[in-house]
């Protein structure tokens, strides 16, 4: 606590130098510091001036500081029928421009959309307006060339194409869904806010290698669901998690919490969430996504006949968190066992109805009464509970009935997906720093605790605060805004960098 009291010692002699009126040509008494203002008393400053000389001592503070937690706004929800998918908006170039980006962990690289791609989506039926990157149009901006050292880098990891003529380090990737797209590499500022202590949030940047798109294909092209771009939250040195952790600009986690709900939104933080329910279960190490140890399923607290060699991660096979996902996946040998342990369960409460080749029941009451729980277990004895909602979905009426259809669908290629249909309406956290993932049940509406430390690749746990050095750590408090913007307060503070 000895910064604490640094804090009361320099206020104290602040103020008495504040209180020392200083003759013309008179030196202050000793002990007592003049102050002198850097704008006049009666000169009028202009905003962006004052704003520029704030955005300066942000920086001196950056300098000295390894860590922050940086936030995103959330929007979007989990129901197909509705948006189906969580975007968040991340300002990049100079001066920045606000571009919609969908969270996907799933990848790893964050691109959006150029302005050369001539056939890409100029509306979206998501009620946002879609905005083209033009590197021409912005003075930080620097092209990726072939002979670059981050274009050999990723030749290693990623697809990489050179154009001979245009000397531009290029890309081509492929989604899960059949979608695609092209581009090349550019490297610029992303513009975010660091909360590094008390009441104070830091506009901060860092150059950051991202995409700039000029082709898409499949359902990027499709207009009602159409965003600027993808945020790859995955663990390769290219993801923007991996560039600014690397720097120590932010911890080696990074966490979200995804409202069902309402008009979904949510929380997304460079930090860990910290909460005494979280429960974790190692990564699987050396993999392209974030496999995890699925060992078996249970439905109503039975476990489902399926053997769990189906969920391991094998060749092409394994079981994967992705909220780039909007349903889940299941593979086909556990498929048929879960949806008739389900059935089994709800009979005759329910009445099994078949629509458009899905299993669907028809209820005319909660699914909450109706239906049995189920529970993903992972691990480490880390089990992940499902409520009725988190594995169907609501798909109209049908004589006077509601029907709910099983959310999980099949998945030939054996890989199991856990998307935002069970992420929902939970705290997880990616930390892969100590190469596990948890979980826990959480009202993303409501404030969730974040704790960083200033020393890269340190994570301090809730009952271990403390300040060892230039060390320090804090917990802050972060709430969902029906605005989809997010508030963050400080709820507790010991010690700080700056005073030490």
């Amino acid at each position: 606590m000895s910064g604490m009291k640094f804090l009361t010692v320099f206020l104290v002699v602040a103020a008495a130098a504040a209180a020392v009126v200083v003759g013309a040509g008179k030196l202050p008494p000793a002990g007592v510091l003049s102050l002198e203002r850097i704008f006049p008393v009666n000169g009028k400053v202009e905003m962006e001036e004052i704003r520029g000389r704030d955005k300066a001592r942000h920086a001196r503070m950056l300098q000295s500081f390894a860590g922050g937690i940086v936030d995103f706004p959330v929007i979007g929800s989990s129901d197909p029928y509705l948006v189906g998918l969580y975007f968040t908006k991340v300002r990049i170039g100079t001066p920045p421009r606000e571009y919609n980006v969908q969270i996907d962990t799933g990848s790893d690289i964050l691109w959006v959309t150029c302005s050369a791609c001539n056939d890409c989506p100029r509306t979206s039926g998501l009620g946002v307006e879609l905005n083209f990157y033009n590197a021409a149009s912005s003075s930080t901006a620097t092209p990726i060339s072939c002979e670059d050292q981050v274009c050999a880098s990723i030749v290693q990891t990623a697809s990489v194409e050179c154009s001979t003529e245009t000397n531009q380090c290029g890309y081509t990737f492929q989604y899960g869904d059949g979608s695609g797209t092209t581009g090349h590499y550019v490297a610029d500022l992303l513009y975010f806010d660091t909360v590094l202590g008390t009441s104070l949030i830091a506009n901060s940047s860092a150059p950051i290698v991202f995409g700039c798109s000029t082709s898409e294909s499949g359902d990027l092209m499709k207009t009602d669901r159409a965003i600027d771009g993808i945020f790859g939250f995955g663990q390769q040195g290219l993801s923007v998690i991996s560039q600014l952790s690397s720097r120590g600009i932010t911890p080696k986690v990074f966490s979200h919490c995804l409202k069902g709900e309402g008009n979904g939104g949510g929380i997304l933080v460079l930090g860990e969430i910290l909460d005494p329910r979280i429960v974790y279960s190692p990564l699987v190490p050396s993999q392209a996504h974030y496999n995890v140890y699925l060992q078996s399923i249970a439905v109503n607290g039975q476990l489902v006949p399926v053997d769990p060699s189906v969920f391991a991660t094998t060749g092409n096979r394994g079981t994967i968190v992705d909220s780039g996902t909007t349903l889940s996946y299941i593979a086909p040998e556990a498929y048929d066992p879960f949806v008739n342990a389900i059935a089994a369960a709800v009979s005759p409460s329910a009445r099994p109805i078949i629509s458009r080749g899905k299993p669907c029941f028809l209820v005319s009451s909660s699914i909450a009464e109706i239906f049995p729980p189920v529970s993903l277990n992972f691990d480490g004895g880390a089990s992940m509970a499902l409520r009725p909602a988190d594995y169907l979905v609501h798909m109209g009426f049908v004589e006077g009935a509601a029907m709910w259809c099983i959310g999980f669908e099949k998945q030939p290629q054996g890989v199991t997906i856990l998307g935002d249909l069970v992420l929902k309406d939970k705290i997880i956290v990616y930390d892969l720093a100590r190469q596990r993932i948890g979980w826990a049940d959480h009202d993303c509406s409501s404030p969730v605790n974040v704790s960083i430390t200033s020393g890269k690749g340190e994570f301090i746990n809730a009952g271990q605060l403390s300040v060892n050095g230039a060390s320090g750590s804090a917990l802050f408090n972060l709430q969902h805004k029906r605005t989809s913007a997010l508030l963050l307060l400080l709820v507790l503070m010991i010690g700080s960098p700056f005073l030490t």
